[in-house]
């Protein structure tokens, strides 16, 4: 699939939660067959800076989209496919 530059990044403590966040965003990000890198994010000050305060967190192209949430691979897809 041809796709606009994307910057996806999950934020998190690092918390079970938050890598299975990593994980299913990799995976959607692969199912959709985009040449996008997924960035983890631990540091709690560059959380904080993003303006939010409960994790984990889906953020695209530097804006947070899903908050404290775990959605399935088919949701995040979703999510993803509103920035294509």
């Amino acid at each position: 699939m041809e796709s606009k530059a994307l910057h996806i990044q999950v934020l998190g403590s690092g918390c079970p939660s938050c890598s299975m966040l990593f994980d299913r965003t990799k995976q959607a990000v692969q199912e959709l067959g985009l040449q996008t890198e997924v960035e983890y994010i631990t540091d709690i000050q560059k959380i904080i800076d993003m303006g939010v305060m409960m994790t984990p967190v889906l953020a695209i192209n530097h804006k947070p989209v899903l908050i404290g949430e775990l959605p399935e691979v088919y949701y995040i897809k979703e999510i993803i496919r509103k920035f294509l």
